[in-house]
């Protein structure tokens, strides 16, 4: 077993390197010859009768290797036959006689020639024990199993090797039978101990056998589906001949492999894919006249249009997005600094979900086209559905698949028509949702706009989950009353309660004029309307908290301006408030003003109404009677209860206010609210009805320019309300100088602008008692013209 057993002799010798091929002892082969060197080398043998030492390169792709380019250690083989081919290359038989190793090149001009070590021994003189004997058996198992595995070695070779006893014969011989990389062929041949070179030839054998397994097992595997692909073929062939034979439709497998093909090329859920290719296969087996093919095909068909994978990708820049916001609109500052809030945090996270926005103001403040913005300021696609009236539940979920003309929701149909997952979604007058007995829309909405549960939103038609977390839904509401809660639960409520005289001016001035010269052909210079031409507009010829009407009156001047620009032949129109009257009419509103005196039973009350804020002057007589109350002017509910608690609290505190105690007994009271044909409610107006009682009752003057807002209870306290920027900004517009709010409506004073904060005077009152002070002229503070 130790080297000692080879007998050493020194030789020179021609020497060839091979490209690509590794000879062993005892192996016979033949190969081509073409390269002047390794030509010159074989004559040079066959002419001095000699062998020849053959390496193996290192890199087989090197024409004329160097020294150093072919491995030291070789086969030493004798030269058994040559055959000289056409184009001057040699086929040569050699066969492998013994190891020999580089000492030395002794010349390399016209061909290598080397001195070499010759290792060859005597078999009989070889030490076999118990190891041996094993290492020996070992291979020849290893050989037996691979040639079981491989059909590259015939079983042939297995009978030649069975009856070998020389171990280094037995491992040469194993080594030049199997198809190994050269580097395994190399360090066989380098291995002169004969137990270690066994030892080698087992563990690459059983790497060998390892692989021959995973590649029998793929190979079954692929076969196994070629089968079925083949089968399948067959039946589809088949199939396409009995169809042809009915006069069928030849073209449906066509239509059913482009279905496929589809399929297999969207990135969508393995969910969702393994459910398209159900129905593909359904539509093979259905007759293409059957009405559930086109069934079929439509579900096919959205399926394959929606955007699984596909997203709005833009890189987030928060200062465009602020440039964008504020062309767009002006004022709602609020408004924009949460989306912009929004739109950072979403740069510095980078996944958070959409938050679920509802832009809640009058009608005409802006709130569908803020939606617009956001869409364009981050870049995305945007969608609008209208809930207003909508009562089926399938409007939001879709219709099963159960009849014909089945068809998904509207939901998927705007995420189809966005063509991405992740658009701005804005579902407008989400407060003028209804129910009957189609079912309840709001609860198909609860799952649309909730962030736990929107990532996997079913259609009732397409069956299988649609992720809606990444899509910003946006909702617009006039009011959050008629909301369902759980709905309104979901939602981040941003209030935008209407613009001022001077932000309507603004957005007049920038906006809504500049855009309508644009739409009806004219140019700046063609109509000028001046700034109190615009004010007359926004105070005469509209009542709204937006600008809608505004824009609408605008529109309507462009018109006529562009009508004498054509029939008059005219370069300009000028529009001021002298003459605005002879292209929109006469005034159609007016605004209530301050009276010119203090006024006995007349109290200044503020209401919300859904075009924005109004005054309300609370009229109150009193007669002699037998102490009824009469209530006019097309009182809610709630309206009336706070005039019977103002008057409870009057008759409880009679003697504080100076007013006779049987004055319930003796006198009819007479409450009136203007303009009687529109309907008013709320609980707004109770401090406003007690002070005109009061002050009729007292025959004490009320100060003109007063207004106030507030619930009364019945022992006089003042309670909160809302609305509290409307009726500041109604108060403003009637010329108001001092308002009287509930003390718990200080926070609300933070929405008013500064403009108005500096022009009017806020008293915070908790109590009916400090309402009486500075409302009542005789009780209150001195008469005060500037009060």
């Amino acid at each position: 077993m130790e080297n000692s057993q080879y007998k050493i002799e020194k030789r020179t010798l021609p020497l060839i390197p091979l490209r690509g091929i590794s000879i062993f002892p005892h192996m016979v082969i033949h190969f081509d010859v073409g390269r002047d060197k390794s030509i010159n080398a074989l004559e040079k043998a066959m002419m001095d009768d000699s062998p020849i030492l053959l390496c193996t390169q290192i890199d087989p792709k090197i024409d004329e290797p160097n020294v150093d380019e072919f491995y030291h250690v070789g086969a030493i083989s004798k030269v058994k036959q040559m055959l000289k081919l056409p184009g001057g290359s040699i086929r040569v038989l050699v066969e492998g006689v013994s190891r020999g190793r580089v000492v030395e090149i002794k010349s390399q001009e016209s061909y290598f020639e080397a001195e070499i070590e010759e290792l060859s021994y005597d078999p009989d003189n070889i030490i076999k024990d118990k190891d041996m004997e094993a290492a020996m058996r070992l291979v020849i198992g290893d050989l037996e199993e691979y040639i079981n595995l491989s059909d590259k070695v015939s079983s042939e070779a297995l009978v030649a090797v069975s009856d070998i006893e020389d171990p280094s014969r037995l491992a040469d011989i194993i080594a030049s039978y199997i198809f190994l990389k050269q580097e395994d062929n190399q360090k066989i041949l380098e291995t002169f101990d004969f137990y270690k070179r066994l030892e080698i030839l087992h563990g690459i054998l059983q790497e060998e056998i390892e692989l021959l397994k995973i590649e029998d097992k793929i190979s079954k595997r692929v076969k196994k589906q070629i089968n079925k692909v083949q089968k399948e073929y067959y039946l589809k062939e088949q199939i396409k001949a009995i169809q042809k034979e009915l006069g069928e439709d030849e073209d449906i497998l066509v239509e059913v492999e482009d279905y496929k093909e589809k399929i297999h090329t969207i990135n969508m859920p393995e969910e969702v894919k393994d459910k398209a290719l159900k129905e593909v296969d359904r539509l093979t087996k259905l007759s293409p006249h059957s009405p559930e093919t086109g069934v079929i095909r439509t579900y096919l068909d959205w399926i394959i249009d929606l955007p699984w994978s596909k997203e709005s990708k833009s890189e987030i820049d928060i200062k465009k997005s602020r440039q964008i916001l504020d062309k767009d609109h002006y004022g709602l500052e609020d408004v924009k600094e949460r989306i912009l809030e929004y739109i950072a945090i979403r740069k510095l996270t980078n996944s958070m979900r959409g938050p679920i926005l509802c832009l809640v103001g009058p009608p005409g403040v802006g709130k569908t086209s803020i939606a617009k913005s956001i869409a364009k300021s981050l870049d995305r696609e945007f969608v609008r559905m209208s809930l207003g009236g909508v009562r089926d539940e399938a409007e939001i979920r879709g219709h099963r698949r159960t009849y014909i003309g089945s068809m998904p929701g509207r939901i998927i149909s705007s995420i189809r028509k966005a063509g991405t997952k992740n658009p701005v979604f804005l579902f407008d007058e989400i407060d003028k949702i209804g129910s009957d007995y189609r079912g309840d829309p709001a609860s198909g909405l609860l799952e649309v706009l909730d962030p736990e549960q929107n990532s996997s939103f079913t259609d009732h038609f397409l069956d299988v989950p649609f992720d809606l977390s990444k899509v910003l839904f946006v909702t617009t509401a006039n009011t959050t009353t008629t909301i369902p809660a759980p709905l309104l639960d979901r939602m981040e409520v941003i209030s935008i309660s209407g613009y001022t005289e001077e932000e309507k001016l603004n957005i007049a001035t920038e906006y809504l004029l500049p855009k309508q010269i644009k739409d009806h052909g004219l140019s700046d210079n063609n109509l000028i309307i001046s700034e109190t031409g615009i004010r007359s507009i926004i105070n005469n010829y509209t009542r709204e908290a937006g600008v809608r009407n505004l824009e609408k009156n605008i529109a309507n001047l462009c018109r006529k301006a562009a009508k004498r620009i054509v029939e008059e032949n005219l370069k300009t129109v000028r529009i001021n408030k002298g003459n605005i009257s002879n292209y929109l009419g006469a005034p159609k509103y007016r605004y209530d003003i301050v009276e010119e005196k203090d006024q006995i039973g007349v109290a200044n009350g503020l209401a919300w109404t859904a075009v924005g804020g109004e005054t309300l002057s609370i009229e109150v007589n009193i007669m002699k009677g037998s102490g009824k109350v009469q209530l006019t002017g097309k009182l809610g509910d709630v309206m009336k209860e706070s005039a019977m608690a103002g008057i409870s609290y009057i008759r409880a505190n009679s003697d504080i206010l100076n007013i006779e105690n049987n004055f319930y007994k003796d006198m009819d009271i007479h409450i009136h609210v203007p303009e009687g044909a529109i309907p008013k409610d709320g609980p707004s107006a109770g401090i406003t009805i007690a002070t005109a009682v009061i002050s009729a009752l007292s025959n004490t003057p009320i100060y003109r320019n007063v207004a106030m807002t507030g619930e009364i209870t019945l022992r006089g306290r003042v309670l909160p309300v809302g609305g509290v920027k409307e009726k500041i900004l109604a108060a403003h517009r009637m010329g108001i100088k001092k308002v009287l709010l509930p003390y718990d409506n200080s926070k609300d004073l933070e929405e008013i602008p500064d403009k108005i904060k500096k022009k009017l005077e806020f008293v915070l009152v908790k109590d009916m008692n400090e309402v009486i002070k500075h409302s009542l002229v005789k009780i209150g503070i001195e008469d005060n013209e500037d009060n």
